[in-house]
C-alpha cells in the first residue's frame, strides 16, 4: 500500500506511530493526540522541515500505528517502543559511566547486600548510584560494622560459623545462630540506614537499647547505644546540601551540537547520595523544551525510584502530561518545578555547569580518541589491503586445559570502540580433546551459520527484533586470535559457509604478526603504531572474555561433589545430605536407615548413595549392572 493510501486510514486517536524504511525497519516513533494530524504532517509541506526530518521522511516506506485511550497511555506505550527498536531518528540516551549500586533481594531469606552496576526491575531495592567506585565499599564497610550481615553466598551445607561471626561482624544464619525474624529485622534497618533514614532508624534502636536496659542485660544496652553513637556520627559526616527535606532530583544539561550531556542530582532528606550522568543524541532539531520532555519520558520510564520534586533547567513540552503519568508511576504527585530564585535555582545552576564541564571533557577526549582510532583504522586498512578502514571488527579465541571446560569467544570493535553489548560466548561441543584448530572452526561455523539464518528470516519475513537478531550483521574484518594454521581453519569454515569474500587475518600469539589468506609472509605493523595498538586491545579483550568464561566453568565444576553423579541425586537432595551429615565422609559412614531419614530422600534412593559411596555401582532406579 502507498503512504498515501496508509495516510488516509490513520485514524484521528491519540496513539503512537512507528515509521519504517525499506527493510523494515523502525526508524522513527512519536506519540500525537492525533495520530492523523501528526502523520499527515510531515508530507505535506517536508520542504519547511528540518534537514533531520527532511532526511527522515526521504527514508520512510510505511508507516504502522497503535492507538491509545489517552495521551499518558501514548507517552509510556512511546517510551518502550524506542527502548525495543532503538530507531535511527529518535533521541538515544546511553550511559556516561556505569555507576555502582547495592543492591539486596528482600524476597528471600536471609538477605545480603552486593555491588551491581545495572538496576533491574527483579523486586530488590537498589541504592545509589555511588559516583565513585571507593564510595560504594566504603558505604558496605561502614554498613558491615553497624549491622553484622552475612557476606557469604550461600548459606547451607555448613556445621560451623567462620571468622566473621567469632569477631561480631555476622550473625551467622548459616549455622542458625540467628532466626529468620531477627535477621530480617537488621536487614530492614540496613536498608532505613542506606535511604538515609535515621529519623527512624535511630529511635527504634533506642528502644531497643532502653529495653535491654530495663532487662538489666547492660552488656547488649551498651551495644546499641555504640551502634547508636557510629551511626550518628556516620550521618553527622554528610554535608547538606539542600535545606528543603523532600526528596528532589535535579536536571542539568549541556548541548554541543548532535550530542549533549544531561546530569542528574539525587537529593534525599537534604543530603546530595548521587548523580547521574548521560549522554544523548540524535536532538538536533528539537528545541530546548522538546529536548527535556523526551528526556524525562525516557529516563524516568526506567526509574525504579520517583522523587517528589524534580527541579530543571526548562519546562518540558508536554508538562502537564508528563507530570500526570509521573504522579501515576509514583501513586503520588510528581512536581515539575523551574526555579526562577533561590536556594533551587542555585542548585540547578550548579548542576548545569557540572554537565557543561562533563561534556567538554568529553569533546575533548573524543577528538583525541576519534583521531588515534581514525589512524589505526587507516592503518589496518591500507596494511591488510581492504577497500576502506575496517569499521566493524570481530576477534575470536578459544580458551581450554588440554581440552576441557572448552569455550570460544566473539568480541566486537565498532569504530575502533568495544560494542560490549555484541560480545559473545560459546561453550565448545562437538570437539573432544585438545585440538584448538576444530574448536576455532566450531566457533565460527555456529557464529555465521546463526547469522545467515537470521538474514534469511529478515529477507522472509521483512525484518527481526532485536532479540532475535544478534548475529546478522557480518564483520568489516575478522581476526583470529593465532597463527597461519588457525587462519586455514577459520578460511575453511567460511568457504563452507559462502563467506570467503569476509577480509580475515591471524594474529601470532608471540610477533603479534598479522597473517592474511595466500601470503607466506607476515604483515608487520610498526611496534609504536596505532593499527598495533588497536588489533592488540581486540587481541587482549577476546583473551579476557574466553579466558573468564572458561574460569567461571571451572569453578562451577570444581564446587560439584561425588554426589553429583549419582542418579536420583540434585541439588536440593545434595545440600539436604550435606547439611545433615556436614561432609561426604562422614555420609560414607552412614547407615541407609540413616540417610533414608533425611528431608527429600526415600529408601531406594538411599540405597544407591550407600553402594555408590561404599564403592558398589551406581545403578539407574530399574537397571542392571553390565
Amino acid at each position: 500500500m502507498e503512504i498515501s493510501d496508509k495516510l488516509k486510514l490513520i485514524p484521528d486517536l491519540p496513539g503512537v506511530y512507528l515509521m519504517k524504511d525499506g527493510d523494515g525497519q523502525v526508524i522513527y516513533v512519536g506519540k500525537a493526540i492525533s495520530l492523523r494530524n501528526r502523520a499527515r504532517s510531515y508530507f505535506q509541506s517536508p520542504t519547511n522541515l528540518p534537514p533531520k526530518t527532511q532526511a527522515l521522511v526521504a527514508q520512510i516506506r510505511d508507516i504502522d500505528y497503535i492507538t491509545t485511550d489517552s495521551e499518558v497511555e501514548a507517552l509510556i506505550l512511546e517510551a518502550a517502543l524506542i527502548k525495543r527498536y532503538l530507531p535511527k531518528y529518535n533521541v538515544r540516551i546511553r550511559d556516561d559511566k556505569q555507576y555502582p549500586y547495592v543492591r539486596i533481594d528482600l524476597n528471600g531469606p536471609f538477605a545480603r547486600p552486593t555491588i551491581v552496576r545495572q538496576v533491574k526491575k527483579d523486586g530488590a531495592r537498589y541504592f545509589g548510584p555511588y559516583t565513585r567506585p571507593s564510595a560504594v565499599y566504603e558505604a558496605l564497610k561502614l554498613a558491615r560494622r553497624l549491622f553484622p550481615f552475612r557476606s557469604c553466598r550461600d548459606v547451607t551445607g555448613k556445621v560451623r560459623p567462620c571468622l566473621n561471626f567469632h569477631i561480631q561482624r555476622c550473625l551467622a544464619p548459616c549455622v542458625g545462630k540467628v532466626s529468620q525474624e531477627d535477621y530480617r529485622r537488621l536487614i530492614d534497618r540496613l536498608v532505613l540506614f542506606l535511604e538515609g533514614r535515621t529519623e527512624v532508624l535511630v529511635p527504634d534502636l533506642e528502644r531497643e537499647m532502653n529495653a535491654a536496659a530495663e532487662n538489666l542485660e547492660f552488656e547488649k544496652a551498651a551495644r546499641w547505644r555504640d551502634q547508636i553513637q557510629a551511626i550518628s556520627q556516620a550521618v553527622e559526616r554528610q554535608k547538606v546540601f539542600s535545606n528543603d527535606l523532600a526528596d528532589q532530583d535535579v536536571v542539568g544539561y549541556f548541548r554541543s551540537g548532535d550530542e549533549a550531556t544531561v546530569q542528574v542530582f539525587f537529593f534525599r532528606d537534604g543530603r546530595l547520595e548521587g548523580r547521574e550522568s548521560l549522554v544523548i543524541s540524535g536532538f538536533s532539531d528539537l528545541s530546548d523544551a522538546e529536548f527535556i520532555g523526551q528526556f524525562l519520558e525516557q529516563y524516568y520510564a526506567e526509574a525504579e525510584f520517583l522523587p517528589r520534586q524534580i527541579l530543571l533547567p526548562e519546562s518540558p513540552e508536554g508538562e502537564q502530561t508528563i507530570s500526570r503519568w509521573l504522579s501515576q508511576r509514583r501513586g503520588h504527585r510528581v512536581y515539575l518545578l523551574v526555579p526562577r530564585r533561590g536556594e533551587k535555582k542555585r542548585l540547578v545552576e550548579m548542576v548545569t555547569q557540572n554537565a557543561r564541564l562533563a561534556q567538554l571533557e568529553r569533546e575533548a577526549s573524543h577528538v583525541r580518541q576519534e583521531g588515534s582510532a581514525e589512524a589505526a583504522l587507516d592503518e589496518l586498512a591500507q596494511a591488510l589491503d581492504l577497500p576502506e578502514p575496517p569499521r566493524r571488527i570481530e576477534c575470536y579465541d578459544i580458551s581450554n586445559i588440554q581440552g576441557t571446560e572448552a569455550v570460544g569467544s566473539m568480541v566486537v570493535f565498532e569504530d575502533g570502540v568495544p560494542a560490549r553489548d555484541q560480545y559473545r560466548r560459546f561453550k565448545i561441543r562437538s570437539v573432544i580433546g585438545p585440538n584448538d584448530f576444530a574448536m576455532m572452526q566450531e566457533l565460527l561455523y555456529r557464529r555465521f551459520r546463526r547469522g545467515l539464518e537470521e538474514r534469511a528470516r529478515i529477507t522472509e519475513r521483512g525484518g527481526l527484533g532485536r532479540e532475535e537478531s544478534s548475529f546478522e550483521r557480518f564483520p568489516d574484518l575478522l581476526i583470529i586470535d593465532g597463527g597461519k594454521g588457525q587462519l586455514s581453519a577459520g578460511r575453511e569454515v567460511l568457504r563452507e559457509l559462502g563467506l570467503e569474500h569476509l577480509a580475515t587475518a591471524g594474529l601470532a600469539k608471540r610477533e603479534e604478526h598479522l597473517f592474511i589468506e595466500g601470503h607466506s609472509d607476515p604483515i608487520i605493523l610498526p611496534r609504536d603504531s596505532d593499527g598495533l595498538y588497536l588489533v592488540q586491545r581486540i587481541r587482549d579483550e577476546a583473551h579476557r572474555f574466553a579466558i573468564s568464561y572458561h574460569r567461571q566453568l571451572r569453578s562451577k565444576r570444581a564446587t560439584r561433589t561425588k554426589l553429583d553423579e549419582i542418579a536420583g541425586i540434585g541439588p536440593k537432595r545434595r545440600t539436604a545430605l550435606l547439611r545433615r551429615f556436614g561432609s561426604v565422609k562422614k555420609l560414607r559412614e552412614a547407615t541407609v536407615e540413616e540417610i533414608a531419614a533425611v528431608e527429600g530422600m526415600n529408601r531406594a534412593i538411599a540405597e544407591q548413595v550407600y553402594e555408590f559411596l561404599r564403592g558398589g555401582s551406581q545403578r539407574e532406579p530399574g537397571g542392571s549392572d553390565v
